[in-house]
This record gives C-alpha cells, structure tokens and sequence, in this order.
C-alpha cells in the first residue's frame, strides 16, 4: 500500500514537472495582456549568445509573483492611493518583479525637454527628486517616450543606438528597460528599470512593466480628473455664495425702502402693512446671509435659522419676547427652510398683532425640535387672548393665514391648532425633504 502511493506521488510530480514549459507558456499569454492591443512593438537589442528560454520553477513563481503585484498595484490605486504614494510603491514593486536593484519612475518637464526622477529605488542621495535625463530620441527614456515603444538596452557598455547617462554610468548599469507611462492625455513620464546583473531583459519583462505603468496611467489620469471637477466645483460654490451674497445685499435695501416708507407715510394701516412686508422680506434675506456663509448650499440648520429669524423679530418690535427652544443638527432642503421659516415668520407675527392686541407686549414660544429621522416639529405659543370659537386656518382671510396654507401644501406639513388656557399654540410637523 505505502509502495503504491509512493508511486503515485512520484507519477504527479514528474507529470508537474513536464507541465512547467505548458504553465509558463499560459502564464506568459496572460502576462502579455497586461499590454493594450495595438500597442507599438518594443525596441529590442539583440543579444550576441541570445541564452535559452528559462522553464524552471523559478521562473514560474516570478512570473506568479508578478500578477500578484499588478493585482496590489491595483488594489493601491483603486483605494485612492496618493499619486507620489503610488509611484513610489509602483518602482519598489517593479523592482521586486523583475529582481533588479534600480528602478525610477521618471516625469517628463516639458520646459525642459527632460525627465525628473519623480521616484525610485536603490538610488543614492541627490537622485529622487533633483536628478534628471534628457528627454530626446537619442536617450532611451526620451525615445520610449516620443514614439511609445517599449525600450531594451541589455548591453549599455556597448550601446551604439542610445547615449548612457552619467546617471546609468556612475552606477554602474549595464542593463534597463524603459516603457511610457501614460497620463491624462499625453504622456506622464517613463517607467524604467535597471540592473548590474549579467540577466538580460526580455520581452516579457516588458509586459508585466508596461501592465504596471497602464495601471499607475490609469490612476494619475483619474487624480486629474478629480482635481479638475473640484476646481470646478470649489469655482462653482464661490459664484453661488457670491450670488446670494449680492441677493441678500439687494434684499436688504427693499427691507430699509419699506421701513423707510412706512415711516413717512403717517397711516397708521399702511405702515403696519409695510412693517409686515419688510419682516417678510428679511426673513428671507437672513436665509440667503446663511447661504454665503456655509459650505452647505443646499442645507440650513432649520433650528439655528428660525432663531435667527426671530431675533430679527424681537429687535424690530421689543415689546414682544420671543423666547426660542431650538434643537441643533437639524438639516433640511434650503428652499423647504426658507418656507418653513415664512410660516414661522407669519405666526409669530399674528400672536403679536391678535394674542395681545389689547396689552402692551407679551412672551411667545417657539420650539424646534426632531420628531424623527423625516421630520421636525415646529411649536409657536402664546398666552394672548385665544382664538375666536369659528377659527378654521383654511377659511381665514387673512393674508398671513393665506401665506400659511399655501406653504401648506408647498412643504406638505401638518398643521394642528390647539387651544390652551391661555393662548393658543399652533404645531407645524414639516418633512425634511421633499416626498416625491
């Protein structure tokens, strides 16, 4: 039995073996898909004792190895990696897949016509970030580039085609590969690898290294997408606070006509009406002041704006106190808290003018407070003289009940009457967004 299965596992491993040329062969062809189609053949130099193809294990797990980076350097970019983050992870990884000790992720200036190591590994001082190389068609990088084709220098100290830079040569290079990094709409820079080991480049070295710059590509090109709709965005909010800015300005001035006529106008009917207007007016105004002042355009803090429009109110006829109870956080759509603010404005200002008609002033509530996740209740009390007996909000003539049920049906809130003893409370529950 022991014999049998000895065997047996003898059998798999020489069939596992026999199958390593055929894996490599499939590994290769998904290795090689990292490149777009239709993409530029590669420069290649040709080798004077071109070595066998390597079919050992080894070279099956780096090639393995290799998938597992293009895949982390996926994930990295898709996580929102920085750009400087992912170039700096793109050469440590690249490095590690093709097993050299130098690579450099190399931006192209084009004041200069040059290309600035942006990022890199096994590099000295004074190379990251301040050492730079031509970016002409007489130097590899610059070549791969101008045309987008692939680069292979595997014997730099015989190089005929390319110059070697003074980079390559004090370090003692003797091979490196180069493939265009593409950006948003024109190239970013070059990829490029280098080695001092007697392991020439192939061809593919190239597709695993190009399916690591399409990647980085991808990402830098998407990060500049991002930039530019948050340039216009940021653009767009400034003009929109600027704008009701201006409006609140122009509001203002209709607000101080009114109380200007009102005062000049010596009936006493007509001024009331005036004053009537004006507070309306400022209401709304104080709504527009909220909106250059916040990020948020298209929320209010409902609690802290009806406070405000109250204090508005209190200052403007001081015989009154206007006592508010606001729960913060509560956020709702900018033109449903404008309205719901109206409707608050009217109340408050038909307590003072009927509550106490006959005294010299008086205490109002107003409440604010989050019945649930959808909807804010809003209570203004007083302890005036009470409603007539007939009292129907719909049917009431008057102009500031009218406000109050056309914004009804607007903000498609609940208004409930409760008489108390005394005064009267009238309690608003308003959606925080519109039903649709």
């Amino acid at each position: 039995m022991y014999i049998s299965a000895t065997v047996e596992r003898r059998a798999k491993l020489r069939h596992g073996r026999a199958n390593i040329p055929g894996a490599i062969q499939a590994l290769t062809k998904v290795v090689s898909m990292s490149i777009p189609s239709g993409e530029t053949p590669p420069v290649v130099e040709p080798s004077p004792d071109p070595a066998p193809q390597d079919l050992t294990l080894t070279s099956l797990n780096q090639r393995i190895r290799q998938q597992e980076i293009l895949a982390e350097l996926g994930v990295l970019a898709l996580q929102g990696a920085t750009i400087d983050q992912l170039l700096n992870d793109t050469a440590r990884l690249a490095a590690e897949g093709l097993q050299v000790q130098y690579s450099k992720v190399l931006e192209f200036i084009p004041a200069e016509n040059r290309l600035l190591v942006r990022a890199g590994v096994g590099w000295g001082p004074n190379v990251v970030g301040v050492a730079s190389v031509g970016a002409d068609l007489a130097s590899p990088a610059g070549f791969a580039l101008k045309t987008g084709k692939p680069v292979i220098s595997n014997h730099l100290e015989n190089e005929q085609r390319f110059r070697t830079s003074e980079l390559l040569a004090d370090h003692g290079i003797t091979r490196a590969i180069n493939v265009i990094l593409r950006g948003d709409g024109k190239p970013f820079g070059v990829l490029e690898l280098d080695s001092r080991s007697e392991v020439d480049f192939t061809e593919h070295d190239i597709a695993f290294l190009q399916g690591a710059a399409n990647i980085v590509g991808m990402a830098i090109e998407r990060d500049s997408y991002q930039r530019k709709l948050q340039n216009a965005l940021e653009r767009y909010q400034i003009l929109l606070k600027e704008m009701n800015h201006r409006i609140k300005n122009s509001l203002s001035i209709i607000v101080s006509l009114f109380r200007l006529q009102a005062k000049d106008i010596g009936d006493p009917v007509f001024t009331e009406r005036l004053e009537e207007a004006a507070h309306r007016v400022q209401a709304i105004a104080r709504a527009h002041e909220r909106l250059y002042q916040n990020d948020d355009i298209k929320h209010l803090d409902i609690g802290l704006y009806i406070k405000q429009v109250c204090s508005d109110l209190g200052e403007t006829d001081a015989r009154f106190d206007i006592q508010v109870e606001n729960q913060h956080g509560i956020f709702i759509d900018t033109d449903r808290g404008i309205s719901l603010a109206l409707v608050v404005n009217e109340l408050i200002t038909n307590a003072a003018k009927y509550a106490y008609a006959n005294e010299q002033g008086g205490k109002i509530w107003v409440r604010v407070a989050r019945e649930s996740n959808d909807v804010v209740l809003v209570s203004v009390r007083d302890e005036g003289i009470g409603l007539p007996p007939d009292f129907e909000p719909s049917q009431d003539k008057g102009l500031g009940m009218r406000i109050i049920t056309a914004f009804s049906h607007q903000l498609n809130f609940q208004l409930t009457v409760n008489r108390r003893a005394p005064g009267t409370e009238f309690l608003i529950a308003v959606p925080l967004h519109k039903l649709t």
